[in-house]
C-alpha cells in the first residue's frame, strides 16, 4: 500500500516489513542507525574524529537536551506564543567546545535573559564531559602518569588536555577517598589479612615508604579492604599499632584470625588491640625467609623438606617433622633453625582449624592478589613526588580491581565452605556482624 507524505511517496507495507525484519535493540532503530552509516560513508565522513558522525550526533544530542532542559526551566518550547510578553525568555546561544570520548565537540548552549538557567548535562563553565573524567581516572588508575595521560587523549581523541588538568581531575579523588578511609566497619570480621607494600617517594630525596593495607573478609564472604596508611621509615609494629587501633576506633570490636607475615612485636600489637583474635604467621613469608639463608642449590631440598611441616595434621606431628629437618639441615644452616623456632607460636595456630580454614589462612595470598596490581601501577609511575601522589596512585589502582564483579562473585564462592568452618569453630563471634 502506497500513502503520500508530503511530496513523497512512502511504501508502508515495505516499512512494515523492514520493521518486523529488524526489531529495533534496547528501543533503538537498528535500520536507521545503518542508514546513517551507509551515509556517511557515501559521502566519505569519517566516523570518529573531528567533524566525523560520533561528533556530529553527539553535538545533535547534546544541543537537543539542552533545549529540553531550558523549555522546562522558561516553561514553554520554542516558538510557543505562551512566551511572548511572559517575563523571563530566550536570549540567544553561546558557544563552547566539551571534551567528550568522541573527541571535542563544538556545541550551542541556550541563554535565558535572566541569567537563571543552569544547564545540568552540560554545566556552566564544564568543558569536559563525566565519561572524559572517568577515562582519565581509569588511565591513572593502570599507573600511567599524566604526561601520558595526555599523549594518549591527543592520539586517539586528538584532544588537547594539559597536563595540569589531567592531575585537577585525579585529584578529586582525593575527596571519595578521605570518606573512603574513614567510613565505619563492621563489628566482627573472620579474618583480617595485614601485609605492607613499599614506594618510592622523593621527598627531598628518593626512598621506599611502607604503604600500609588491611585487608578483611566480611562474615558474607566479600573482600573489604579497609584502609591504606603511608608510613614513614621502614615497616614496624609501632605504626601498626596505630593502623589497628584506628580500625578499633571505626568499629572493629573483633577479629578471628589476623594473618600477617613474621615482623617482630606484630602479634603483640594485635593481642594489645583484639586480645581474642588468633594471629597466624604467613606460611609463605616463613618459607621465603627461610631461602634468604640457603644457598640457591639447596632452595629445592630445603622447600621439600618444610613441606611436611607446614601440611602436617597436628601441631604434635608438625613438632615431629621439624625435628627432622633440624638433624638434617640443622648444621649447615642454623638460622633458618632459629627462624622457625622464633614464629613457632604464631605458625602453628591453623593446625588446629579444619581444612577450610587451613587452605585459606595459612597465606596472606588473599592480599598478595591485591599487592600485585598495586605494584604494577607503582612500577608504571617509578616514584612519586610526596606521600599524597603515591596513596592516591595506591587508592586508585584498589578502586579499579573489579570492574565487572566476576571477582567478587568469585571472592565469596570460595570463602562459602571456610566461613561454614568459622562459624563452628568460633561460635557466637560472627553472629554480631550479622545482626
Amino acid at each position: 500500500m502506497m500513502e503520500a507524505v508530503g511530496s513523497a511517496a512512502v511504501d508502508t507495507g515495505a516499512v512494515t516489513k523492514r520493521s518486523a525484519a529488524r526489531p529495533p535493540a534496547d528501543g533503538v532503530d537498528e535500520q536507521l542507525v545503518d542508514d546513517l552509516v551507509e551515509q556517511a560513508r557515501m559521502s566519505g565522513l569519517q566516523l570518529t574524529g573531528e567533524g566525523g558522525l560520533l561528533a556530529q550526533l553527539t553535538k545533535r544530542l547534546l544541543e537537543s537536551a539542552l533545549e529540553g532542559e531550558i523549555s522546562d526551566h522558561l516553561g514553554y518550547d520554542r516558538g510557543d506564543p505562551a512566551g511572548n510578553n511572559g517575563g523571563n525568555s530566550r536570549n540567544g546561544i553561546r558557544s563552547k567546545t566539551v571534551l567528550t570520548e568522541v573527541g571535542p565537540v563544538a556545541i550551542d548552549v541556550p541563554r535565558d535573559r535572566e541569567g537563571s538557567f543552569e544547564p545540568r548535562i552540560v554545566r556552566k563553565r564544564q568543558r569536559r564531559l563525566s565519561g572524559v573524567e572517568d577515562l582519565v581516572i581509569s588511565l591513572s588508575a593502570k599507573g600511567l602518569t599524566t604526561g601520558e595521560i595526555a599523549a594518549h587523549l591527543a592520539e586517539v581523541y586528538d584532544a588537547d588536555v594539559s597536563r595540569q588538568t589531567i592531575s585537577t581531575i585525579t585529584d578529586r579523588v582525593m575527596d571519595g577517598m578521605a570518606e573512603w578511609q574513614n567510613r565505619p566497619l563492621d563489628p566482627v570480621y573472620p579474618v583480617v589479612f595485614l601485609d605492607a607494600i613499599h614506594v618510592k617517594i622523593r621527598d627531598g630525596k628518593v626512598a621506599n615508604r611502607p604503604i600500609y593495607i588491611a585487608l578483611a573478609v566480611t562474615v558474607e564472604g566479600t573482600r573489604d579492604i579497609l584502609g591504606l596508611w603511608a608510613g614513614d621509615g621502614g615497616e614496624g609494629a609501632k605504626f601498626w599499632l596505630q593502623v589497628l587501633t584506628e580500625l578499633r576506633n571505626r568499629g572493629v570490636a573483633d577479629v578471628c584470625m589476623v594473618v600477617c607475615d613474621g615482623l617482630k612485636g606484630l602479634p603483640e600489637t594485635i593481642e594489645a588491640t583484639w586480645p581474642l583474635a588468633v594471629t597466624q604467621t604467613c606460611v609463605i613469608h616463613l618459607l621465603r625467609a627461610s631461602f634468604r639463608y640457603a644457598g640457591r642449590q639447596h632452595w629445592d631440598p630445603i622447600a621439600k623438606a618444610l613441606r611436611p611441616i607446614y601440611t602436617a595434621p597436628t601441631e604434635a606431628a608438625a613438632r615431629d617433622r621439624f625435628t627432622e629437618f633440624t638433624d638434617a639441615w640443622g648444621a649447615k644452616y642454623p638460622a633458618i633453625i632459629r627462624l622457625w623456632d622464633a614464629a613457632w607460636p604464631e605458625f602453628v595456630p591453623f593446625l588446629a582449624f579444619d581444612t577450610e580454614i587451613r587452605t585459606v589462612v595459612c597465606s596472606t595470598n588473599a592480599i598478595e592478589s591485591v599487592n600485585a596490581r598495586i605494584r604494577r601501577a607503582v612500577r608504571a609511575r617509578g616514584h612519586f613526588p610526596n606521600e599524597t601522589a603515591a596513596l592516591k596512585c595506591v587508592y586508585l589502582a584498589i578502586m579499579s580491581l573489579d570492574p565487572t564483579g566476576q571477582g567478587r562473585r568469585r571472592w565469596t564462592i570460595r570463602w562459602k565452605p571456610a566461613l561454614n568452618a568459622f562459624d563452628m569453630t568460633f561460635d557466637g563471634r560472627l553472629s554480631t556482624a550479622r545482626k
